[in-house]
């Protein structure tokens, strides 16, 4: 398998930090605009493993190293030099590092700068929340260079855009600007550029201080009900509700309320 190609050690790829009870996981190969490599992936993989087993983690921000991308999409030099069987080889990093990102049980926040395109607008979809800078472009280009989107973009995007815009996108491989990213609500927050890490990080530590037990079921439910039934959604809502109703949080939150003090959350104190 082709090494990396960013210049950084496999190490290196990801960079991790925790402060209070929020992750951040920052790809990290600014040189190669961020782009996804085989090396990368796996690291992307193994990130996500580890904050998903962190009980202390209630919420993760997903960023790219400061420059001109977010994240490019597939690193595309590498892919140049891989036979046939190699990438069809590599599409088991791929697959899981996207299904490593959404099914976090922690929610998600995309902090996106310059360009998301690809497999980087993917990684954007498969999070909770998407915080965009003005600098944010987002496309699903695959189509011009002879691929599909395989990052989940062809399921994820019309569930953000309805079908019609998510085909142009897909079918055209053009560009959205900020401007028309939030006219699609393919974003939730617009901030100014250079804020978008900051602001990502707010929205996560305002996750984080609401109860653990709650948020992680509220997730299962608005994750899990795309695109069954209505019967069917509302039975999975109602066993998030169950799990929250009768968890020791629930009981802490109530009496907080009362008692006017902020909660000290029972699933926690890890």
């Amino acid at each position: 398998m082709p090494t990396d190609g960013g210049g950084s050690g496999a190490a290196e790829l990801i960079v991790r930090r925790h402060e209070g009870h929020v992750a951040e996981i920052v790809l990290n190969r600014p040189r190669a605009m961020n782009a996804i490599s085989t090396s990368l992936g796996r690291a992307l993989v193994a990130a996500c493993a580890a904050i998903s087993a962190d009980t202390s983690v209630r919420a993760v921000v997903l960023g790219g190293a400061p420059g001109r991308a977010f994240c490019a999409g597939a690193d595309l030099k590498e892919r140049a030099a891989m036979t046939d069987e190699q990438i069809l080889g590599q599409r088991e990093v791929i697959r899981a590092l996207y299904g490593a990102v959404r099914e976090l049980p922690q929610p998600s926040v995309a902090a996106v700068h310059g360009f998301a395109l690809g497999g980087g607008c993917e990684l954007a979809l498969s999070c909770d929340l998407i915080v965009a800078d003005e600098t944010a472009v987002f496309g699903l280009p695959e189509v011009t260079v002879g691929l599909v989107p395989g990052g989940g973009g062809t399921q994820l995007a019309p569930r953000r855009l309805g079908a019609g815009l998510a085909a142009d996108l897909v079918l055209t491989g053009r560009h959205l600007d900020i401007d028309e990213a939030e006219r699609a609500r393919l974003i939730d927050r617009r901030v100014p550029e250079g804020l978008a890490g900051a602001a990502a990080l707010e929205v996560a530590a305002a996750i984080a201080r609401n109860s653990p037990v709650a948020v992680r079921a509220a997730k299962r439910a608005l994750r899990h009900g795309w695109g069954v039934s209505l019967e069917a959604g509302l039975d999975i809502e109602d066993a998030a509700w169950r799990t929250a109703a009768t968890s020791a949080d629930r009981r802490e939150g109530i009496a907080a309320f009362a008692e006017k003090r902020k909660p000290r959350w029972p699933s926690g104190r890890a």
